[in-house]
C-alpha cells in the first residue's frame, strides 16, 4: 500500500503546484516584472508578482512543507518566494538548507528565505558559520543575511553567540562583491544595534575596519560607525540601559 499512497500524494502535490502557479500568473503584471530589474533582481525566470500579493496567497494556503519543497523545485522566482513563505521551520533539515542555498541566485530570494524561514530553524547558527566560507556570491551572502535575521528575530540568543561571529564579519569585510559586502554590512549594523555590550564590540570592529587600507573594509566600517553614532541607535541603546 505504501507505493500507491506515495504516488497519490505526489499527484496531489503536483496539482497543488499547478494551482499555485496559475494563481501567481493571474496576480502577475508586466510592470512588476519590468520593475524587478531596478532593484537588481533578474526577471528572466520571473512572473512579476508583488510581494504583498504573494504573502496574501501564502496566508490563504497555510503552512505546507511538501508543497514548499515542490514549489522550490519549480525554479520560478515567485514559486521560490512562495516556498519560503509556506514551509514549516520545524521540518526544515540541514540538508534542505544546503540544497536551497546552492540554488540562491539573487538577493531577493536569499533575504526572503533567511528572513521568513531559515532563521526560525534550529540549524540557523551552524549555517551562518558554514556558509561564511562559501565562494559563490549569493551563497556567501546567505551567511550574513541569516546572521542579520537572527539579530532581528532571535530574542533568546546570547551576546556571546553574536560575538563569536564577528571574526566572520571581519574576514568577509574585504569581499568587494556588491551583494556580499551589503550582507556583511547588514549583519554588523544589526548586531551593533542589539544592545550596549554588542554595540561596543561592533563599534570597535567598525573602527578597525574604517582604518583599513582595504577600500571595501574601510567603507563598510565607516558606514557602520555612521549608524552607531546616529541619534536613532543612541536613543535605542539609552532606552535599553534604563530598562
Amino acid at each position: 500500500m505504501t507505493k500507491p499512497l506515495q504516488k497519490q500524494e505526489s499527484i496531489l502535490i503536483d496539482a497543488q503546484v499547478d494551482a499555485v502557479v496559475q494563481a501567481l500568473k493571474r496576480l502577475s503584471s508586466k510592470s512588476t516584472r519590468d520593475g524587478m530589474l531596478r532593484f537588481g533582481i533578474p526577471n528572466d525566470n520571473a512572473l512579476g508578482v508583488p510581494v504583498g500579493k504573494m504573502q496574501k496567497l501564502a496566508k490563504e494556503l497555510g503552512p505546507n512543507h511538501e508543497l514548499a519543497e515542490a514549489l522550490w523545485q519549480k525554479g520560478i522566482y515567485e514559486t521560490r518566494m512562495m516556498a519560503a513563505l509556506l514551509d514549516e521551520p520545524e521540518r526544515v533539515t540541514p540538508a534542505q538548507m544546503d540544497r536551497w542555498c546552492k540554488d540562491f541566485d539573487n538577493w531577493g530570494i536569499v533575504d526572503t528565505v533567511c528572513f521568513k524561514l531559515f532563521d526560525q530553524t534550529p540549524h540557523a547558527w551552524k549555517k551562518v558559520d558554514q556558509w561564511a566560507g562559501r565562494k559563490p556570491e549569493f551563497q556567501k551572502r546567505a551567511s550574513f543575511a541569516l546572521l542579520a535575521c537572527l539579530g532581528v528575530h532571535d530574542k533568546q540568543a546570547t551576546n556571546e553567540q553574536f560575538i563569536r561571529c564577528l571574526p566572520l564579519i571581519e574576514e568577509a569585510a574585504t569581499d568587494e562583491r556588491n551583494f556580499v559586502k551589503k550582507g556583511v554590512s547588514w549583519a554588523l549594523r544589526v548586531i551593533g544595534r542589539r544592545n550596549v555590550e554588542l554595540n561596543k564590540a561592533c563599534t570597535a570592529l567598525a573602527r578597525q575596519l574604517a582604518g583599513s587600507t582595504n577600500p571595501t573594509a574601510r567603507s563598510l566600517g565607516k558606514e557602520a560607525l555612521r549608524e552607531f553614532e546616529g541619534a536613532v541607535v543612541k536613543r535605542k541603546l539609552k532606552k535599553e540601559q534604563k530598562s
